[in-house]
């Protein structure tokens, strides 16, 4: 969706100014949302693809005011009532209506963290054939989607080169709307700074961009 979270190539907003030194959590309650979200996660009524999806489903003014962990946790308060978790009377009240579901299970800290170490990947072993080859010409589609996507505003309609074939993974956009993984390859695309932003350089840009998005130049 063309939502808030798609600033790459937008004026405006002033440099990036990173913190020095920045810590993990500048609050307590950060380090509880982070935690209290991954543990949800572990539940497995949604996927990150949806996650992110809540995060950035909500207004440029809200998304602009909010910080990281409250974007997080704004996200995860719709996830649990949307999902099934909890209903919009517990979540007001932060208290049960009724006895916890048995179903219902978290790992531990020990395995918990034991998981997290181990990571994931949105990668799939299966054979779908690569629509463009190494070296190929294409076009980023000029799409607007209403849902989840990964394709930034800033490279559609635009021509480059493929770069390099990542191989099969998720597709984010129907993932994110529980539509299926529909796997399909994913590539880095080179593009030229002046295809990109209208003045000549030798700088360029390369963004990981699937199948769908990109059609022969």
């Amino acid at each position: 969706m063309n939502g808030g979270q798609d600033l790459g190539g937008v004026q405006g907003f002033g440099p990036v100014v990173p913190e020095p030194n920045e810590p993990w959590f500048h609050a307590e309650w950060e380090r509880r949302a982070f935690a209290i979200t991954l543990g949800c996660g572990f539940l497995g009524r949604w996927n990150l693809d949806m996650s992110r999806y809540y995060r950035e489903n909500r207004s440029p003014a809200d998304y602009y005011n909010s910080g990281y962990y409250e974007l997080w946790f704004k996200a995860l308060e719709r996830l649990v009532v949307d999902r099934g978790l909890v209903s919009e009377e517990e979540l007001r009240s932060g208290k049960p209506a009724g006895p916890r579901d048995p179903a219902l299970s978290v790992p531990g800290p020990q395995r918990a963290c034991e998981l997290l170490a181990l990571g994931s990947s949105a990668r799939v072993e299966v054979e779908v054939p690569a629509r463009f080859a190494v070296g190929a010409r294409v076009r980023v589609k000029n799409l607007h989607p209403m849902g989840h996507t990964r394709m930034p505003r800033y490279c559609r309609g635009h021509v480059g080169t493929v770069e390099i074939d990542h191989g099969v993974y998720v597709f984010p956009d129907s993932h994110a709307m529980d539509q299926g993984k529909q796997p399909q390859h994913c590539y880095n695309v080179r593009f030229s700074a002046g295809e990109l932003w209208g003045h000549a350089g030798p700088d360029t840009v390369r963004i990981d961009l699937w199948d769908d998005y990109l059609e022969p130049a």
